[in-house]
């Protein structure tokens, strides 16, 4: 008779110890280890179970499909992200913070598949299947054929995807999901890792795409185990401020397309409304000649986009100035204010600074560095940054401006919303790569932080490019 071995598993690593503690020694989480059973059979050698055999050998250099048909849903910004559609037979992870609207991405993006005639089963280990019904019938979608289900048992889902021909289905949630072999929780790490393993076998055997949902830790991270994102294909995260309406699906990981690309939502009464344009939309409430804003030239993945750097520099009555960051890195703020009073002799250390990107949107590229530093300059010396002008440029720790990647793509976004100044790193111009002339939008250089404070100190122009 097999024993049943007990272990106990951290539940944030998936690092496992054979008695209990209440930090775990592997990531240092307080109160994260859980007991487990585990059925554990006789040890058996390699020699004495079953032979396994030889592996078919096939040379690198041979025919391959490579024109498989993706599953295009018809929502551009959700096939932007996931590199033109979905590939048949890929397993795709979504997160996202509780009420950012996962599922009901998810539900408008398989009712569009099913109206194109794709045959697709959405399962919710969450909610009843009437629950799922009111939601439809709020978005508009009741009348969609999508075949629904409410159940978490792996082996009862598993039997419909062999049974059942389809081309996609929906898990949410994969923490609510369990298999009978295994004595723990639904959402511990074995059950996670057990159950995923074993939908998308039989996902990639049956070639059909598999879309797990999956629930966020308080860090913004996917719970459960890492190895879960390593065993997809694809991994999403949806996320947005609950005080704005934006809502930006991000590709952090996928095998069949780009990374680091975005998708723009709206949050509307009939549910999530694409974005085609969302630099205008930042933009739209902008006000012009407004002390301590400046406008980011960004690159999101291959998409350009537009945004509103605001910055507020106020006299500190703490002894300790504070430092309120919302959507770009704090750590990134703190060089760009060293890199300003050591190089540029501008005093910011007394005073309080505060930095927004404004519309809900996280940058995290180094090219945001120079339009936060003309933010701030243009805040602390009361100076409004000339209207309609761009910034983009990468800020070393000498007060070099480094250049950045694809200059021309930021340009033309910003010509085409109607900017005509660019304020650029001049090394793009020595390197050879000087972006292309575009009418109406003139182009100014600067190569060191301090020729932008002598700007504003009214001391030096910009030199023109061009």
């Amino acid at each position: 008779m097999a024993k049943v071995k007990k272990s106990y598993v951290c539940q944030s690593c998936g690092s496992v110890t054979s008695q209990w503690g209440g930090k775990c020694e592997a990531c240092n989480e307080w109160n994260s280890i859980v007991e487990e059973k585990q059925q554990e059979s006789a040890p058996k050698g390699l020699g004495q179970g079953r032979r396994g055999k030889s592996l078919e050998l096939v040379s690198l250099k041979g025919e391959s499909n490579n024109n498989v048909p993706r599953h295009v849903s018809g929502m551009a910004e959700y096939d932007r992200v996931t590199g033109g559609g979905m590939v048949p037979g890929s397993a795709i992870l979504i997160g996202g913070d509780p009420g950012i609207g996962k599922s009901t991405l998810l539900l408008q993006v398989v009712c569009k598949l099913a109206d194109a005639g794709k045959t697709c089963l959405y399962v919710s280990g969450e909610e009843a299947v009437d629950q799922v019904r009111l939601r439809a019938r709020r978005l508009g979608l009741d009348k969609a054929p999508v075949a629904l289900a409410s159940a978490t048992s792996v082996r009862d889902i598993v039997a419909s995807m062999e049974s059942d021909p389809m081309d996609l289905i929906v898990i949410d949630s994969i923490q609510t999901m369990y298999v009978d072999t295994v004595e723990s929780a639904p959402g511990t790490v074995t059950q996670v890792r057990t159950c995923t393993q074993e939908l998308i076998r039989v996902a990639k055997k049956r070639g059909i795409v598999i879309l797990f949902v999956g629930h966020v830790t308080k860090e913004g991270q996917i719970a459960g185990p890492r190895v879960l994102e390593h065993m997809v294909d694809a991994v999403l995260y949806f996320e947005g401020d609950r005080g704005h309406q934006f809502r930006i699906l991000r590709t952090v990981k996928n095998r069949f397309g780009p990374t680091d690309e975005i998708g723009v939502f709206e949050m509307a009464n009939e549910g999530l409304v694409e974005v085609p344009n969302p630099s205008a939309l930042f933009l739209a409430q902008r006000q012009n000649n407004i002390a301590g804003s400046a406008v980011l030239a960004g690159l999101e993945g291959t998409r350009p986009v537009l945004v509103e750097v605001q910055a507020l520099v106020a006299q500190s009555t703490l002894g300790t100035p504070r430092r309120a960051v919302i959507g770009w890195d704090s750590n990134r703020l703190a060089m760009v204010l060293a890199v300003l009073e050591a190089r540029c002799g501008v005093t910011l250390s007394s005073s309080d600074i505060f930095l927004n990107i404004a519309g809900g949107i996280r940058i995290s590229e180094p090219a945001a560095d120079l339009a936060v530093a003309a933010a701030l300059l243009s805040s602390q010396s009361n100076i409004p940054v000339p209207g309609n002008t761009v910034f983009f440029g990468e800020v070393g720790l000498a007060g070099e401006i480094r250049s950045v990647s694809q200059p021309d793509v930021r340009l033309k976004e910003a010509a085409k919303l109607g900017f005509d100044r660019a304020v650029i790193p001049e090394k793009l111009s020595k390197k050879g790569i000087a972006p292309a002339k575009i009418e109406g939008l003139k182009v100014e250089e600067i190569t060191h932080l301090e020729d932008l404070a002598r700007q504003f100190a009214g001391k030096q122009p910009f030199k023109t490019y061009g």
